[in-house]
């Protein structure tokens, strides 16, 4: 779709020369698709940052061993790539949360061009609830280095997004990068998501982490405004889902869209966090059985 609005388009990252009336653009995806920016309105110009020259993916050494730096315009195809990488800083073994990566990346449920034209910053920056890789940086426990007028910062992914199409990022800011700790890819994680319709939009996208043997944190999107984050130790059914009800509650109750009705997203999240609760803790948690493996909450598709 045309963005009819649009009077100059500038290869550009550089936050001082950004005005009012601009909009940042990597992929565009959605804003060629909406015919408009969702998060700030009609743009006059778009500053493309696609030509910054960042490499899609790096990891650094720092004081914890090492960590993983992504790009705001690494594409969604070089982020489901990245368990089968050479390149990785220890045995694949080592590195279980890597595990989640093609699962969340599927979650897209779009076409192969999309994912090559799709980015991580703004699948971030669009903060629409079912945006699979908010669900999966959150649940890594990623911060982002944001870039502005007035210089840089960081501040964690579960908490740049605020609300449907509504950020935490100033005026003239942009997403330079997302740095993933070497703890969250060292942990076991267990994935689960469900929709309405076989190819449709998530409706409760759910990713555990276990951090201790007795503990998962438990990251709730796609059924929420925002990312929710649990964590949870030796729970049972009923006490973990009192308190995810208690956390929703107490920041505005369950999406609601065409794409689901709060009381079954409210549902599906229950039964989805029962699963990776027993997957995590089989020895603790009073989930369900043969949760293990499992990646979507269809009883028909069982995986």
């Amino acid at each position: 779709m045309d963005v009819t609005s649009v009077e100059e388009v500038l290869m550009c990252a550089d936050p001082g020369r950004w005005r009012p009336g601009d909009s940042w653009l990597a992929g565009g995806t959605v804003i060629y698709s909406y015919g408009t920016d969702i998060t700030r309105g009609a743009p006059t110009r778009l500053l493309d940052i696609t030509g910054a020259g960042w490499a899609p993916l790096t990891w650094h050494p720092d004081a914890d061993g090492w960590s993983l730096e992504i790009a705001a315009t690494c594409r969604i195809a070089d982020v489901y790539a990245l368990p089968a990488r050479v390149d990785l800083p220890a045995p694949r073994t080592e590195l279980p949360g890597l595990d989640i990566v093609t699962r969340a990346c599927d979650a897209f449920v779009a076409s192969w061009k999309i994912w090559h034209v799709s980015t991580v910053g703004g699948n971030v920056a669009t903060a629409l609830p079912a945006g699979p890789m908010i669900s999966l940086l959150s649940a890594w426990d990623a911060d982002a280095l944001i870039l502005g007028p007035g210089g840089e910062r960081r501040t964690p992914v579960a908490e740049l997004v605020l609300a449907p199409a509504r950020t935490g990022l100033g005026e003239g800011e942009l997403i330079r990068s997302f740095r993933v700790p070497t703890k969250s890819l060292s942990e076991t994680a267990a994935f689960r998501r469900i929709s309405l319709t076989e190819r449709g939009r998530s409706a409760a996208l759910l990713i555990g982490r276990r951090t201790a043997p007795d503990t998962v944190r438990l990251t709730v999107t796609a059924s929420t405004f925002r990312p929710i984050q649990l964590d949870l130790f030796r729970p049972d059914a009923g006490r973990w889902r009192d308190a995810v009800d208690a956390a929703v509650d107490a920041d505005g109750g369950w999406y609601d869209d065409i794409h689901g009705a709060p009381s079954w997203r409210r549902l599906m999240t229950h039964r989805l966090g029962d699963e990776i609760l027993a997957e995590l803790l089989p020895d603790v948690a009073t989930g369900v059985d043969d949760a293990i493996g499992r990646d979507s909450g269809d009883l028909r598709n069982g995986a």
